[in-house]
């Protein structure tokens, strides 16, 4: 039984602003608390810092569910023990409010006492801003951090007892301000989770509305299926709903049995059977369709090296261009302000000082083998692979582009690069060399993609992502399928582009779509959801996670089937 007097504001008693516990990660808090000392505003001011939490709608456990209540009771009472709650809800009484009153209480247990039995309840740990949405007034405890939350909203507050937020019952916005100051400035100090270095409030404030755009992306989730175990350990976090780590299942209808018709399921799509996206589409879920991001890991899926990055798309998938996607969609729609055109130059700066490319890192530049002439690079593709199959497949395979490509380019001095996951052996679409040497003067295998990108002077390809990053290189890049990068002015197009696509992008704006909004990426080291900027620093370093059992099988396992293929082909 609750003891009177004993709070039960565990889940808010410490700091306003917090790092969600994102499953598996690995981090320290986002905010540490320090004795109170006046500390510099910074250059915005305070206002400006409770607009952006305001718009960002962070503070508190902003993750966790958002329960349904009775929309009609508009007092919302969150008493911090149960003293508190009697008076509360006497005081709601005798002002004729108890038809009005809803209690946020921390337990069932709690709200089946005999003095609160028959109050409708919220039990539990819940999204402060949700709850803060449907009430029209609150009544606080003075050590709780929602009043300073419900205060930052503009909602009418009623503090119970003479705590650190006594002040905000009646306080104008300039009270507001003042408490702000001291519980977000002169109580905690911030740090970067991914560096430790110090942050102020409002690089804090954007990273937790990042971490909050995310959760709220994945909130309908209710599974995960497709998933290779390998993978799971890193895509968790960026699947994770703010209350239940993704459920990964067996793909089976079966599985589907206890999903609500208004939920999602997270499909690797190309790893389930087709009774099981059949069964999904017979219930009427929702798909958020899951691939592998466009900076990737330090290296190949085939080997089982977990992906760092993936993109998660609720429309459809950005390399089929016969349905919309949420990147097309961005493309064609969005528009950038210049502070984020900026950081897509400066992450294209990265990227190129870095050598950085989806599967790595390159480490040293490589010689042009025909001095002054026209060097183009042709990029074989897994023939296989969903985006050849959607966006390349009247090519003809990757010796249809070679021949394609010479009959395009017959004075230049091609070079064929195969696709890595075939040159392991794990995919299809080898050329034998006889074959390909009717139509490149060079092929190259072992070369990182990123070095031979800044060698060439143009590209070909059928839908691969080398033809993106030639763009973010300044290359001319020829696309034979129908890539997510052709259609919007920068690229010569020899395939049916979609009329869809009828914007005209500049690279910057490309950049800032596919690589600052469209993907989801996560911290090798901490497991946290991260900016790209981050995993493009940890790459660089050398950092990774991966399973080495797993990749040191799947790698002599690719050397065996090359060894066949060769005998098989002699």
């Amino acid at each position: 039984m609750a003891q009177a007097g004993i709070s039960w504001a565990g889940d808010d008693a410490g700091l306003l602003l917090r790092t969600p516990p994102f499953p598996g990660a690995e981090a320290p808090s986002i905010a540490c608390p320090v004795d109170p000392a006046p500390r510099p505003i910074g250059a915005a001011g305070i206002g400006t810092a409770l607009q952006a939490i305001r718009k960002a709608r962070v503070g508190g456990a902003f993750w966790a569910a958002q329960p349904d209540f009775d929309g009609a009771r508009k007092l919302v009472a969150r008493p911090a023990n149960i003293d508190q709650a009697r008076a509360m809800l006497t005081r709601a009484t005798a002002e004729g409010m108890r038809d009005q009153l809803v209690l946020w209480l921390p337990s069932a247990t709690v709200a089946a006492l005999p003095d609160l039995a028959g109050v409708p309840a919220i039990i539990g740990p819940c999204d402060p801003w949700h709850v803060i949405d449907k009430a029209g007034a609150l009544w606080l405890d003075s050590d709780d951090s929602i009043a300073l939350l419900a205060r930052i909203a503009e909602r009418p507050v009623s503090i119970w007892g003479q705590g650190r937020f006594a002040a905000l019952t009646d306080g104008d916005a300039a009270m507001v301000e003042r408490v702000a100051t001291e519980q977000l400035l002169g109580c905690a100090r911030y740090r970067c989770p991914f560096t430790g270095r110090d942050a102020d409030l409002a690089e804090t404030i954007d990273l937790l509305d990042y971490w909050r755009r995310l959760i709220d992306a994945n909130r309908p989730i209710a599974l995960g299926a497709g998933f290779a175990r390998w993978k799971r350990e890193m895509v968790a976090p960026l699947l994770w709903n703010g209350s239940d780590p993704v459920r990964f299942v067996a793909a089976t209808a079966d599985a589907l049995a206890d999903v609500a018709s208004d939920q999602a399921v997270a499909l690797w799509k190309s790893r389930v059977p087709q009774a099981f996206l059949d069964a999904v589409e017979a219930r009427g879920l929702a798909v958020h369709e899951v691939e592998d991001g466009f900076i990737r890991s330090s290296g190949l899926g085939a080997n089982c090296v977990p992906p760092l990055s993936i993109a998660v798309d609720r429309l459809g998938v950005h390399f089929d261009p016969q349905r919309p996607s949420e990147l097309e969609r961005i493309l064609e729609e969005d528009d950038f302000p210049a502070d984020f055109l900026d950081r897509a130059e400066r992450l294209q700066r990265t990227i190129l000082a870095s050598g950085i490319s989806k599967y790595g890192v390159a480490r040293k530049a490589v010689a042009r083998p025909a001095g002054s002439r026209r060097h183009v690079l042709v990029t074989g593709q897994v023939e296989d692979d969903r985006s050849v199959l959607t966006g390349g497949a009247d090519v003809g395979g990757n010796l249809g582009l070679l021949q394609r490509v010479r009959a395009e380019e017959p004075d230049a001095f091609i070079i064929y690069k195969p696709h890595p996951d075939i040159l392991a052996g794990h995919r299809k679409g080898a050329v034998p060399a006889t074959q390909a040497a009717e139509y490149v003067d060079l092929i190259i295998e072992d070369a990182p993609i990123s070095a031979m990108l800044d060698m060439v002077d143009s590209v070909h390809v059928m839908t691969s992502l080398a033809g993106f990053e030639a763009l973010i290189r300044g290359k001319a890049v020829t696309t034979h399928g129908v890539p997510f990068y052709a259609g919007w002015g920068l690229t010569r197009d020899l395939g049916v582009v979609p009329a869809r696509r009828t914007r005209h992008r500049s690279i910057m704006e490309l950049i800032a779509a596919v690589l600052l909004v469209y993907p989801r990426y996560v911290d090798p080291m901490t497991r946290l959801p991260c900016p790209p900027e981050i995993l493009i620093e940890r790459l660089v370093a050398g950092v990774r996670r991966q399973s080495w059992p797993t990749v040191t099988f799947r790698r002599l396992q690719g050397a065996v089937m090359r060894r066949i293929s060769r005998v098989a082909a002699a």
